[in-house]
């Protein structure tokens, strides 16, 4: 057992939503003191670093109302019950864009937020590119701007937090990175 690990003593669910579930635990701290803990339970997501042949990156400029602003990210979604990331990441950048992709590479997944949530976001480069001819099917409730953007224009966008999220920094950083070698 690690010697830093909490033991859970009660767990009372707050709140189910469409994307999210809130528990609040009483937990027992490795010095034998209790405490209290606001987790968030999410199904996961997906992000997609989608680069077209001319070198632009497919972004989506959309609200978000947590932050009260537009932002500028990469397409993302959350997993539907049951489905795999890999599908998952291919329908959000259908839906998202407009684009389809003939080989989408998983990059690494990673946890947005650990200190009170377990939402997991799964990274995937998407290559070969195609415009569809239908246009992109958004959720009824989600309405973006398709933008393409240089790497030189997504570190600036960095830079004036337009892009403002961990998960489309982490994409230009790796896409920085990965033009560096």
């Amino acid at each position: 057992m690690d010697h830093l690990q909490e033991k859970t003593l009660s767990r009372k669910h707050i709140y189910s939503g469409k994307i999210i579930d809130l528990y609040v635990e009483d937990v027992e701290l490795p010095n034998g003191k209790t405490s209290k803990r606001e987790i968030i339970k999410h199904p996961g997501a997906v992000a997609v670093i989608a680069v077209n042949d001319e070198g632009k990156i497919i972004m989506v400029r959309q609200y978000r109302k947590a932050l009260e602003r537009a932002l500028v990210e990469i397409p993302a979604g959350k997993l539907e019950k049951g489905e795999k990331p890999l599908n998952t990441a291919k329908r959000e950048l259908e839906e998202e864009t407009g684009y389809t992709c003939q080989n989408l590479t998983h990059i690494i997944s990673f946890y947005t937020s650990p200190g009170f949530a377990d939402e997991l976001v799964h990274l995937y480069m998407a290559e070969g590119l195609e415009k569809m001819n239908e246009e992109s099917c958004l959720d009824e409730d989600e309405f973006v701007e398709v933008l393409e953007v240089t790497l030189e224009q997504a570190n600036k966008m960095i830079e004036q937090k337009e892009i403002f999220d961990a998960k489309t920094a982490y994409a230009v950083q790796y896409l920085t990175l990965k033009m560096a070698e």
